[in-house]
This record gives C-alpha cells, structure tokens and sequence, in this order.
C-alpha cells in the first residue's frame, strides 16, 4: 500500500505480564540506569530513586524502555512512547487473559457480529 492515503504511522500495542521473583535485583538494576542517566535533573533522580526503592512495578518502568525494543528495527523511527507498570493479580487461566483474540467460540459468533438476541417467543411475535 503506497497510496498516499495510507499513513506511514503504526501504532503497535503491547502488554506484557512479568513474575518477579528477585525484587531486590530489579530494584538495584533501576537505581543503576538511574545513577547512569547523566541527562536526569538532581531532583528528578531523588525522586525516581524513591519511587524505585518503594514499588518494584516503578523499577521495571525505569528499565523497560519501548526504544530498546524498537532501536534495532531497519526501516522505523520511534515518533512517540507511553508505558506504565503495576502490580495485577493474575491468573492465567482466567478468561480476562486470554491474549488470542482471534479465537471466537462457534456460540459467541453471531452475537460478536450483530446478530440479534431475540429469543424465539420474540422472533415470533414479530
């Protein structure tokens, strides 16, 4: 697709959900890129450093970056990033997590695409 219709710009989702079974390695790898961040106003790093110390969803945001997973794509520039973290309850096999979501059970089909929900009394009424 070259028309120039088409945009050059693609918004690629994520969502990643991480066991953290060492919080004290990810806290001290966070305080480490943020004592590496030169660029990082004083102020700033005393209050990502406590913010670190204090929750290990705020440390994995400090060391995972979305430039890091694109950098080394031929062909793509980052534009525009937002990521967050925090702590879920997550199990697995809760139907909330099920990622796939071109999976479409054959009883599901017709109400995902627009069917109506009348029962059979009330196709016969009319």
């Amino acid at each position: 697709m070259t028309t120039p219709e088409t945009s050059r710009f693609v918004r690629l989702r994520a969502e990643l959900v991480l066991e953290v079974d060492d919080e004290g390695a990810v806290t001290r790898a966070a305080l480490r890129r943020i004592a590496g961040d030169s660029d990082m106003p004083d102020a700033e790093r005393v209050h990502a450093e406590g913010a670190v110390r204090d929750d290990t969803a705020e440390a994995l945001a400090y060391l995972v970056d979305p430039f890091d997973l694109v950098s080394e794509v031929p062909g793509v520039e980052l534009h525009q990033a937002s990521w967050s973290s925090e702590r879920i309850e997550y199990d697995p096999d809760a139907q909330d997590w099920d990622l796939d979501e071109d999976d479409v059970d054959e009883d599901d089909t017709a109400d995902d695409y627009g069917a109506d929900d009348r029962t059979d009394e009330e196709e016969d009424a009319g």
